[in-house]
């Protein structure tokens, strides 16, 4: 019957040919091509066919063509219907990414009193959970309870998955709860949706309540899904039953299975079954690659990572953004610029460099690798900025001591970050850039600033900051009320750099007092003892001075009395 479309000698014409509204209802579900689908669609115009829309929609989905598509539905008369709006929420949501419109037709929907159904609902809560819109979710939530579809599974699925991303882990676990008959499904949701939302506790938790509640066997999904909870809690032990259950059921180690086996074992920290996983894979896509790639850069194995990333290109398999990102944050670590000048390159090539993550990383590569002015010019060139974005630029001015740029980009953030809002980081990167160039009072503005402008709670990286800051200005009873105040201890960096300062400034007062917080955090470090002792000895405090010293060699031992240095655990040492 296509051959009359797709050679028009055979068949003679089509118009004489398929005049009935059935006939091209037929030919229309055949079509595999736009041309053909409009030739179908001509034809029910010429003949004032025009009740059968619907089949020419679901057409021009399939073959993917969105103006088409678009062009259809705008002139189904009076208006579309529940079916037409259907596929296009599903089309829009799944195939075209068009998460906004999705939701405007959701709306539109509405507003011409088509009631949305079974079908609707799931895709409207996926495009919600793409966009993080809580509020839309909780729209569409209380309308499932007046069409009556509060108990519908597939739309409690995608709303489980909406409440998830939008960070609202609660909200879900209640529409989980209130499943009044759960399947594989819905447990996969709300695993994947603790998961997501970065409640691998609970997720893992859950995991095992599974079987021994309702009886069900974990399938692919969920085992991806408590492999990645199993990374961020750095739990080695179910992470490795979950390899054993997966060889004990035979089941095959695909892609997304075995990718997600590797990422464990490497967040982990055990490379060596993360790399055991990769060789063992008969097929590697670029997911396999970017797993086992990003998990020797997240360890610290830059060279490692760059050597894989030769042999991914050696195996033809083309890298995509975040390949590049692990590669760029393995230059970032060894200091290799030229190679991140080549990813840089590369990435211009395959239209990668406007990409927010793969610029982020340039800009951190760049300005760890020392090219301050090659990260201005990505960051200057991104088209759109994030927060992640604003901070990396924060951070590498910083570091190469531009305190008044750092703060006057801080103020372009604040004013024109088309929605970036400053965060932890943010101020992180601020506060060291106050310490290298030893603004106090900015230091004590932009650190109130965090939690009166901008609700933010200081964290200890704040505080730490704000210790050095004092210290090296001499400021040094102040530093210790604010260490007084920190939400937690101070690590052996932050008391060892005030104890340097309280030596500087011949304190005894606050040097005893921080001595006496490293004995606690590092008693081992020799170093700390010396410079106690020659706090003491500055101040011709020789008994002190002594003491300290004595104290020093109970705790450590000295090799050569140079810088060889072992904590004393043989009794017969002390």
């Amino acid at each position: 019957m296509l051959a009359a479309f797709e050679n028009p000698g055979v068949g003679g014409n089509i118009g004489k040919c398929y005049k009935t509204a059935e006939s091209l209802v037929l030919l229309a579900k055949q079509c595999r091509s736009t041309k053909t689908v409009q030739q179908v669609h001509t034809q029910m115009v010429v003949n004032s066919i025009h009740n059968h829309h619907n089949h020419l929609l679901s057409k021009a989905i399939q073959v993917k063509n969105f103006t088409y598509a678009s062009l259809i539905f705008s002139h189904m008369a009076p208006h579309p219907n529940d079916y037409a709006f259907n596929i296009m929420i599903r089309a829009l949501t799944t195939t075209w990414h068009n998460y906004p419109l999705a939701l405007t037709l959701f709306y539109r929907m509405k507003s011409l009193s088509v009631t949305p159904n079974n079908f609707t609902f799931p895709f409207f809560f996926l495009s919600c959970a793409n966009l993080a819109e809580i509020s839309h979710a909780r729209v569409a939530h209380s309308l499932l309870f007046k069409v009556g579809l509060h108990s519908d599974p597939h739309s409690a699925h995608s709303l489980i998955t909406a409440y998830a991303r939008c960070d609202r882990p609660a909200c879900a676990r209640k529409v989980f709860d209130e499943i009044p008959q759960r399947d594989l499904v819905s447990w996969n949701s709300m695993i994947a949706g603790y998961a997501k939302a970065g409640c691998a506790r609970e997720a893992v938790e859950l995991f095992g309540e599974m079987g021994r509640r309702d009886g069900f066997e974990p399938d692919e999904m969920s085992l991806v899904s408590v492999l990645g909870a199993c990374g961020e809690l750095g739990d080695l032990e179910l992470g490795s039953w979950v390899e054993g259950f997966v060889v004990e059921r035979g089941m095959a180690l695909n892609s997304f299975l075995g990718s997600a086996l590797i990422s464990m074992y490497a967040k982990c920290g055990d490379l060596g079954s993360a790399r055991r996983i990769f060789d063992s894979m008969a097929t590697r896509d670029v997911i396999t690659w970017n797993a086992v790639i990003s998990g020797y850069a997240q360890n610290g194995m830059a060279d490692e990572a760059i050597s894989l990333f030769h042999a991914m290109k050696d195996d033809s398999v083309k890298a995509n953004k975040i390949t590049l990102t692990a590669v760029l944050s393995a230059c970032a670590t060894i200091g290799a610029l030229d190679l991140g000048k080549q990813i840089d390159e590369y990435a211009s090539q395959r239209g990668f460099q406007h990409d927010i993550f793969v610029a982020t990383a340039l800009i951190d590569m760049y300005a760890k690798c020392g090219s301050l002015e090659s990260a201005q010019r990505v960051f200057k060139e991104m088209p759109q900025k994030n927060e992640v974005s604003w901070n990396a630029m924060i951070s590498a001015l910083a570091s190469h001591g531009k305190a008044k740029e750092a703060l006057s980009l801080f103020q372009r953030m604040s004013d024109e970050g088309g929605g970036a809002r400053p965060n932890d980081i943010t101020f992180v990167g601020l506060l060291s850039a106050c310490v290298h160039a030893g603004l106090v009072a900015e230091g004590h503005r932009l650190f109130d600033m965090m939690s009166t402008l901008f609700r933010l709670v200081p964290k200890i990286e704040h505080y730490s900051c704000m210790v050095d800051l004092l210290a090296r200005a001499g400021h040094l009873y102040e530093a210790w009320d604010l260490i007084e105040e920190m939400p937690e201890k101070p690590d052996k960096v932050t008391l060892g750099a005030l104890l340097g300062a309280c030596r500087r400034n011949k304190n005894v007062d606050i040097g005893e007092r921080v001595m006496r917080m490293i004995l606690e955090v590092d008693p081992s470090n020799s170093g700390n003892y010396i410079i106690s002792s020659k706090i003491y000895a500055n101040l011709n405090m020789w008994e002190d001075s002594a003491r300290m010293r004595l104290l020093m060699r109970q705790k450590v031992i000295y090799c050569d009395n140079k810088a060889t240095i072992q904590i004393a655990t043989n009794p017969s040492h002390s």
